[in-house]
């Protein structure tokens, strides 16, 4: 397409400057925002959401009266938001080109999002607003952000993200707001032949990673190289990203070595550099702990929460059906799956589904040795509330040994017969408990960390309550597992700072007086290109050097 980009233009740091030069308030609260970090990467707060915070989008698709493609279709937003779940959960099939060296770090942001289903006013919604206009292209000036200015107005920012699509200008694919901005601009900008996977997405800019990066932003991740144009002085402020010296561009070859950061070199594949969408695949650990801590705090009224859906490992289950073809539910969707001989190993992206069988007893297999589930029910039908159910065995499964962490059984009506090894176990009352091969797990409860136990109970139809005492109370489902819940990653202390406290106490009034005589250039409206490279160079080294200034007085 004529109006496609080759190369990858964000106008988030466009953005930032420009209201770090107009608005005093956004200045104050992007320095709370990095002094909040701060905390967290040494460790003196911990991220405070355990489970995945599910964020309703509205999108609003506004085109030119001239160019009816632009009115991007219901399938393509839906492929957009596909592919949001899947980076942020890091459930995307490429996930695994990371060189391996980066793989440790890849991580699940714990971070969804859902069309909303409700208007502000409470009505129903498929969560797209359809806007023509007569403006051909729009720029980072948020002229989108307004039905004023040919664009269409936001839904309140502290209930949803807003999403713009539409045809942008200036080569540009997209552009975000940092927490902190004003309300009325809030939420992210794509270009409409840059957003999902299908209609009118267009290479190389066409896997819907444009809103992954511009999304990353909102959650307040930087670009990864610092934005101190190809230097080596900038930051992201997220420990774990090597420095590089400026953005890489296209598909690089691994490794790309620049700022002396080999042998392993750039962290080109990650969603907040400059590649094309095939070449961008990972979130860092570093950065997700950033994006929660934004969630924590300037984006806290946003979304819900609900438990980590964690999917099974490619060896550990196994679903074998005996001769007949056993259906699986995604969603409201069946989907009819016909084995022949050998079992098939499943893996699921999302929520785990609702599995229905038509045949009794299916029989789970894992790692080596049966496992077999039998149901009263006729298709059976294996079904939670709320809580998926994990289960990963060591070695033989009849010794009921669990890895840490991993098995959480609730079952919505009915407890099913468990059958370990040769000999069922039937739980139909509180006393069977006690003289089951499960007395053991019963016994000895898992702790949500050293010393605090989880209160469990569960419930059985014959009659009786198995309970646990704990903080927690009443309600929580049993945990057939005897470890421990991972303790919050709480980053560690960043080397000491190169400059000593009166080095930077000299340099920031030579930065302000710099950022002073460029924002009278810029009313002026007489920068060159070169200028307003070198303005946004010392805008970055000066907000670096005031960050240094913050870590090292302690936020005072």
């Amino acid at each position: 397409m004529a109006d496609q980009p080759q190369k990858r233009n964000c106008g988030t740091m466009i953005v930032h400057n420009r209201l770090l030069r107009t608005n005093p308030e956004y200045v104050r609260a992007r320095e709370q925002s990095e002094n909040i970090w701060f905390d967290y990467r040494v460790g003196r707060r911990a991220v405070e959401r355990t489970g995945v915070t599910v964020i309703p989008v509205v999108v609003h698709v506004v085109w030119n009266k001239d160019h009816p493609e632009q009115n991007i279709s219901d399938d393509q937003v839906k492929s957009q938001i596909s592919v949001l779940n899947q980076d942020f959960r890091k459930t995307n099939p490429d996930v695994s080109t990371t060189p391996p060296p980066f793989l440790p770090l890849c991580t699940d942001a714990r971070v969804e999002f859902v069309l909303a289903d409700k208007d502000p006013g409470g009505n129903p919604t498929n969560g797209i607003t359809r806007t023509k206009t007569n403006t051909v292209g729009f720029t980072d000036d948020n002229g989108v952000k307004s039905a004023g200015s040919g664009g269409a107005d936001p839904w309140p920012s502290d209930k949803y993200l807003n999403l713009w699509v539409c045809p942008l200008g200036n080569s540009l694919l997209g552009y975000a707001q940092f927490p902190g901005g004003p309300t009325a601009t809030d939420g992210v900008v794509i270009l409409h032949s840059a957003f999902g996977n299908t209609g009118t997405a267009a290479p190389p800019f066409d896997k819907g990673r444009t809103a992954t990066h511009e999304i990353g932003h909102w959650l307040n991740l930087r670009h990864i190289w610092g934005d101190d144009g190809t230097g080596c002085s900038g930051s992201d402020f997220v420990d774990d990203t090597p420095n590089q010296a400026g953005p890489n561009f296209g598909a690089p070859s691994f490794p790309h070595v620049t700022c002396s950061n080999g042998p392993n070199g750039d962290m080109f594949m990650n969603y907040m550099d400059y590649v094309d969408d095939r070449a961008m695949v990972m979130f860092s650990k570093g950065q997700a702990d950033r994006m929660q801590a934004s969630l924590d705090h300037e984006r806290a009224s946003i979304g819900t929460t609900k438990p980590v859906m964690t999917s099974p490992a490619a060896d550990v289950a196994t679903l074998k059906f005996n001769d007949d073809p056993g259906t699986l539910k995604f969603g409201d969707d069946p989907i009819t799956v016909k084995f022949k001989d050998d079992p098939i190993t499943l893996k699921f992206k999302d929520d785990p589904p609702t599995l229905k069988f038509k045949d009794d007893p299916p029989t789970l297999k894992f790692q080596d040795d049966p496992t077999t589930l039998k149901f009263k029910d006729d298709p059976p039908t294996f079904k939670f509330q709320d809580d998926p159910i994990t289960l990963k065995f060591k070695d033989d499964p009849s010794t009921r040994k669990f890895i840490d962490d991993v098995a959480t059984l609730k079952f919505a009506d009915d407890p099913a017969t468990l059958k370990f090894g040769d000999d069922p176990v039937t739980l139909k009352n509180a006393d069977d408990i006690q003289t089951s091969p499960l007395a053991d797990a019963f016994k000895h409860p898992p702790t949500d960390g050293p010393g605090k136990p989880i209160s469990s109970d569960l419930n059985l139809p014959g009659g009786g309550t198995v309970e646990f005492p704990g903080p927690q109370g009443r309600g929580t489902p049993f945990t057939l597992a005897t470890g421990h819940h991972s303790s919050a990653w709480t980053g560690s202390y960043p080397e000491a700072a190169a400059r000593s406290m009166a080095e930077i106490e000299q340099l920031l009034p030579q930065y302000e007086q710099a950022l002073q005589e460029i924002n009278e250039a810029v009313q002026q409206g007489n920068l060159t290109q070169q200028d307003l490279e070198y303005a946004e160079r010392i805008e970055s080294e000066y907000t670096q050097l005031h960050a240094e200034y913050i870590q090292m007085t302690g936020g005072r």
